[in-house]
């Protein structure tokens, strides 16, 4: 008989003392497990009360203050003592005890018979509406383990003697309170198969299929993926069927089945707009062509990305024109055994309505039957998880009217090519799509600080660390929900730790966490291929080239390319318009993880050495090109397996640094730190001439303060010369001008200890560049003269003429304009005789500015439009803005206010286009001139 215990405080303290099975709790224990961390200043009292009220319930005639039978005191607490005669958890414990003992015997029936009766004693969840607290919930869940793992064993020993119809309805309990528990489920559906409900059993493992993936983010288990295999193979025995049920079988006309199989609707679908939109117009435009063959499309991408929920949502928009059903089926892929096409088909075949003793056992008969059965008819087949396009062919239903939806983690080209499918990539969500997918699925969680709107940038940022990859959002969001302690910061914390980021993603036996996804295409590869995977982790950011790929990997290119398209294939990486190959940053991070498992350390140490002299030799390559003219320093030839890249023309070189700038400065930060055989002052000093024109100033001071601290610990005084000089005129150009002068001179001081005149030459070239800005004329003259002297004594016809063109600029400034004239003139027939276009632009500037001073406006107006003009083809911002600038100065003068506002808005927006708005000194440069053209038409003054 059943009790009444009394108000839901006080049968939560008989539950909690009744699953002890006879062992003592103290008080302690029971006010945790009662309130956790919120008990009342009377829980101590409270408890003795509730006591005092449960013994008077169960034993009516108990006098005041005596114990009774049941609920006796121990120690400091207390003990239930009630037995199998009054406790159904304990006559259920007593009965599995028989059970392990008749099995022990080598009696399975017997065995069997107390499984069954232990079972029938189980009518709930333990605890059902009590396990408030976190410790509660424990301690019940303990109690449904014990359940759930006789049931388990039950439907083993059923197996075992062919009793299954005497298991099913416990075992359908143990899976209705275990939702997510996978040995649970895979013990009904091999029951179901055993008692001939073979449809209910592929129906369980859809349910419970779509319920792990919506709410934990996972794929079933292999022991699940088993059982359904073995439903699917009929490996499960069916009941025996008396003769004359199956000599009236075999009379009855064979009918067609309407299958509904698609997997449930994910309740939490959001975003893939454009992607629907894409399927369902090419749904639409089928149903208008003349093609005599089904319609096949194949959703490719990468594990985790969320192919097969796109693909089921758009199957279940599009069911109800697939009058005849809908067919479904996992062909598990990405296992080693996956499903081959004859158990597809024979899964087919039954799920068409074929009785398993009419299903034929050769291949061509099963194609052939299935090619009949489906001949005509509006079906939807939906393919999930397709290795490749063997797979599939077979399964294509005999129909035009017919819709093959199929996901893989490979571009089945095969299949278009031989089949006409339409290939179609499912990409990552945008980052809006990747938040309401993320929020969407914390709103139905208990953390409510996690919707209320103030951890939104937190929120962004673990977005961002997951790679808005939807399986991993979807992992973290059930981490979150489940653990109502857990808070977003500790989550992103952990996410953005590289060495360990995969370990804030929880995964068990086998179940599909980012590690575990990406694992399935990994164990895929050929050897060379999985080899080039690991060493990709080694890959800068923000991707690779093929030919730094063959770098690192020290191969012949076309094995590489290969290695790459089939990596690319497998959806490990990515491949853009430029040829650069990225990795999601997960999977970079799995890269990681197996390349430090797998690959030795010399072996890692070579590979990067390789990438990182790849580079260095690539941008001194590419430098050439953009500063031809321009002294550099000599390498030595890259080594064995190196395969530096050469750009053949001017803008292929800048192409090259545009596309390599970011991995450039992460190479001098990576060489600066560890070595790994290069100089990083090398590869600093390379980018110099392409950041300076280009106006990435912040770059360029950065990559030079990594080389000189580099170079002091080294204690390689030539490299820091040469490291001071560049940083220098990236502060000069940031408006730090005495900086500057101090930077030159150390520079100058170094040089000139080692006797290296033509770098001192250089250096008083920079000197007068800033004495200029300062307005030191005088100085500046000197520098330069200085320069020519130096420049002259090493032959360098080259630097001569920049000397030139500094001499002239400070004789201009100087009011010395004959001097000047003659010594720009000397400057432009050199330039033209060396064809040195590059530098012609700033000489040009120095031109018309002496042919202004004489009076000669016009011509000088010409020469500064043609400097704007190659500067601009050039892509070099920074001379560009100069040459506009003082044109607009020249318009001032002339009166010219449309022309100057004119010349003022190009530089302006020459400018603006550079990092951070431009360096300093050209901001002020630009200001100083809003002012001069705004005195000359005050009505068009701006805000500066």
């Amino acid at each position: 008989m059943e009790i009444d215990a009394g108000p839901r405080q006080q049968r939560r303290l008989l539950a909690l003392l009744a699953v002890r099975g006879g062992q003592p709790a103290s008080i302690a224990d029971l006010i945790d497990l009662m309130w956790e961390d919120e008990a009342p200043a009377s829980a101590v009292n409270i408890i003795h009360k509730y006591v005092g009220a449960l013994r008077r319930i169960f034993e009516p005639d108990l006098r005041a203050r005596t114990s009774g039978s049941f609920l006796v005191p121990h120690g400091t607490g207390y003990q239930f003592a009630g037995g199998p005669d009054v406790l159904d958890l304990a006559a259920f414990r007593e009965l599995i005890g028989a059970a392990g003992r008749s099995a022990g015997n080598g009696e399975p029936a017997a065995a069997l018979d107390h499984q069954i009766k232990a079972l029938r004693l189980w009518h709930g969840s333990s605890g059902d509406s009590l396990a408030d607290s976190t410790m509660a919930q424990a301690v019940f869940a303990a109690v449904d383990e014990e359940f759930f793992a006789a049931a388990i064993r039950a439907a083993e020993l059923a197996a075992k003697t062919g009793r299954a119809a005497e298991v099913l309805a416990p075992i359908r309990l143990a899976a209705e309170i275990g939702q997510l528990n996978e040995p649970v489920h895979a013990a009904l559906i091999t029951t179901l198969a055993a008692v001939g409900c073979q449809a209910e059993a592929l129906t369980v493992y859809q349910t419970i299929r779509g319920r792990l993936a919506d709410e934990l983010g996972i794929d079933p288990s292999p022991l699940l993926r088993k059982a359904h295999h073995q439903v699917l193979t009929q490996a499960v025995s069916a009941p025996v069927t008396p003769a004359e049920q199956l000599a009236v079988a075999a009379g009855r006309s064979r009918t067609f089945v309407r299958p509904a199989q698609l997997p449930p609707g994910h309740p939490l679908f959001v975003g893939r707009d454009a992607e629907i939109k894409t399927l369902r117009e090419l749904c639409t435009r089928s149903r208008t062509d003349s093609s005599i063959s089904p319609l096949v499309i194949a959703v490719d991408g990468m594990g985790g990305v969320g192919k097969s929920t796109l693909v089921s949502q758009v199957a279940h928009l599009l069911a109800g024109d697939y009058t005849d059903g809908q067919l479904y089926l996992d062909m598990r892929g990405h296992d080693d055994d996956g499903v081959s096409a004859g158990d597809a088909l024979r899964f087919m075949l039954y799920s068409l309505g074929i009785p398993a003793s009419e299903i034929p056992d050769g291949f061509d008969a099963l194609a052939g039957t299935y090619r009949s059965l489906t001949a005509g008819q509006r079906i939807l087949v939906l393919l999930d998880n397709v290795r490749d396009p063997s797979q599939v062919r077979p399964l294509l239903p005999n129909s035009a009217h017919s819709l093959v939806l199929i996901t893989s983690r490979r571009p089945l080209v095969g299949l278009a090519a031989s089949d006409g499918a339409h290939l179609l990539r499912a990409d990552l969500p945008t980052p809006g799509e990747a938040r309401q997918l993320l929020l969407a699925r914390l709103a139905r969680g208990r953390n409510r600080e996690l919707t209320d709107g103030i951890h939104a940038e937190t929120l962004d940022q673990l977005i961002e660390s997951c790679g808005r990859l939807p399986l991993a959002l979807a992992v973290i969001a059930a981490q979150l929900s489940a653990r109502p302690q857990l808070s977003l910061n500790t989550v992103a914390a952990a996410l953005r730790d590289d060495s360990s980021r995969l370990d804030a993603f929880p995964g068990r036996g086998g179940v599909s966490n980012p590690r575990t996804a990406f694992s399935w295409s990994y164990r895929q590869l050929t050897p060379g291929a999985a080899r080039l995977f690991r060493l990709l982790a080694m890959a800068l950011t923000p991707g690779i080239s093929v030919d730094a790929a063959v770098s690192l990997a020290g191969r012949d290119r076309r094995q590489v390319r290969d290695e790459l398209t089939e990596l690319a294939e497998a959806a490990l990486i990515d491949e853009d318009s430029d040829g650069i190959y990225s990795s999601h940053v997960l999977v970079k991070s799995y890269a990681k993880e197996l390349l430090s498992a797998n690959e030795p350390a010399a072996e890692q140490q070579a590979a990067i050495s390789r990438l990182l002299q790849h580079y260095l030799h690539s941008a001194a390559n590419a430098r050439r090109l953009l500063a031809v003219n321009r002294a550099s320093v000599e390498l030595p030839a890259p080594p064995a397996g190196v395969a530096a890249e050469e750009p053949a023309s001017y803008q292929e070189a800048l192409d090259w640094f545009d596309r390599h700038r970011g991995v450039l400065k992460e190479a001098v930060l990576l060489a600066a730190g560890l070595g790994y055989g290069i100089v990083p002052w090398h590869l600093a000093l390379t980018m110099q001439q392409y950041l300076a024109w280009q106006g990435f100033f912040a770059d360029w001071e950065d990559v030079m303060r990594y080389a000189l601290r580099d170079t002091r610990e080294r204690s390689d005084e030539i490299g820091e010369g040469h490291v001071l000089r560049s940083l220098a005129g990236a502060r000069w150009y940031a408006g730090a001008n005495e900086e500057a002068l101090e930077l030159l001179g150390g520079a100058r001081d170094i040089f000139a200890a080692h006797g290296m005149p033509a770098e001192q030459a250089a250096v008083f070239t920079d000197l007068h560049a800033v004495h200029t800005t300062l307005g030191r004329h005088d100085l500046a003259l000197a520098a330069s003269e200085e320069a020519l002297a130096l420049t002259r004594s090493t032959g360098d016809i080259r630097a001569e003429l920049r000397c030139l063109d500094c001499q002239g600029q400070s004789l201009i400034r100087l009011g010395r304009h004959e001097e000047a004239e003659r010594a720009t003139q000397r400057t432009l027939a050199l330039n033209r005789r060396l064809e040195y276009q590059h530098e012609d632009i700033s000489t040009r500037v120095v031109i018309a500015r002496n042919l202004a001073s004489v009076g000669r406006v016009e011509d000088a107006m010409d020469q500064l439009r043609q400097a704007a003009e190659s500067a601009g083809e050039m892509h070099q911002g920074p001379n560009r803005f100069t040459a506009l600038r003082v044109l607009s100065e020249l318009l001032v003068s002339a009166e010219d206010a449309s022309g100057a506002w004119r010349a003022y808005g190009d530089a302006e927006q020459v400018l603006t286009s550079l990092q951070d708005g431009g360096p300093e000194r050209l901001r002020g440069d630009l200001h100083s001139l809003q002012e001069q053209v705004t005195r000359l038409r005050p009505d068009r003054a701006r805000r500066g």
